[in-house]
């Protein structure tokens, strides 16, 4: 029972990360029908630049909740311009192509961001500082919970309703909710379409900004390829809580994080990565909208 409510803790610190950069997903899907799947390494350079950050502010060698604070905010305001830089650079110009374009369009920024980063970044993998120094805030048996599980799990759930409120409680929530309904009607009611876009790459590369910077606190190792498989377990999420859905994003990246550590822990740490691909192909024989998503009818 111990590690089983051990696994329960860290998959659910693992699945809070996994909802942010799902959220990141839906959100570019929900209003352009398009995969990003560039998202991922957005999600890297967060963690570079938080790593980066921490150095050039002199909170690498003094941990302190300020610090990790600043290092945050910094690392996610970065990564919201980079996200508004690559929706202007390379997804606005091709917006009137056909579908497939923007798609391979996005494998390219993915590829770019990854090769890029070793160039800039380096391809050695470095080591987090330790901006919050780690101590347990509850000890029973073999069951462990740390304060960085708590930062981590608080800190993704606050993140996920401020963006929620700001979807459904504000001027550009409304609009962003127009705009994926219709753009053609979104910009005769006088919305600023091209705006709304760009926002929705803001918000969703800031979260995986937050989602990198906080998994350099659990996992200090990053390296200029770590966004990759987070990035399709985070895609996968996404598709089984329903692509374009926001309470399905968090749920499906909730439950991935919980099966994936279920799964190394009671059968092998082999299969861990391997679950996200048997969850997208149940999914999608089983039901492809996913849990939360709603078939739409077609009218020929």
């Amino acid at each position: 029972m111990d590690q089983l409510v051990q696994q329960l803790i860290n998959g659910l610190a693992w699945g809070s990360i996994y909802a942010l950069i799902a959220l990141g997903y839906t959100m570019v899907y929900g209003v352009l029908r398009l995969i990003n799947f560039a998202h991922g390494d957005v999600y890297m350079v967060g963690a570079m630049m938080a790593y980066y950050a921490a150095h050039w502010l002199g909170f690498a060698g003094a941990p302190s909740v300020v610090g990790f604070a600043t290092v945050l905010l910094v690392s996610m305001a970065f990564c919201a311009a980079l996200g508004a830089l690559i929706e202007r650079v390379a997804y606005r110009p091709l917006r009137s192509q056909p579908r497939m374009t923007m798609l391979i369009t996005a494998i390219g920024i993915s590829m770019l961001l990854e090769f890029g980063g070793q160039r800039v970044f380096g391809p050695d993998p470095k080591f987090f500082p330790q901006l919050i120094e780690s101590h347990s805030l509850f000890r029973t048996g073999g069951v462990v919970f740390t304060n960085i599980d708590l930062l981590v799990i608080a800190i993704s759930l606050f993140l996920m309703f401020a963006l929620r409120w700001i979807v459904m409680g504000t001027k550009i929530g409304l609009a962003l909710r127009a705009v994926s309904h219709s753009f053609e009607t979104s910009a005769l009611m006088g919305i600023n379409v091209n705006t709304v876009v760009s926002m929705t790459f803001v918000f969703g590369s800031a979260l995986a900004a937050a989602a990198g910077a906080m998994v350099g606190l659990r996992n200090p190792k990053i390296d200029p390829l770590m966004g990759v498989l987070p990035g399709v377990k985070a895609f996968v999420a996404a598709v089984l809580g329903g692509i374009g859905n926001f309470p399905g994003a968090v749920v499906g990246g909730l439950l991935m994080g919980v099966t994936e550590t279920l799964v190394a822990a009671y059968l092998s740490s082999t299969y861990r990565d391997a679950v996200a691909f048997v969850i997208l192909i149940g999914v999608l024989l089983v039901k492809p909208t996913g849990l939360f998503g709603k078939g739409a009818v077609e009218k020929v």
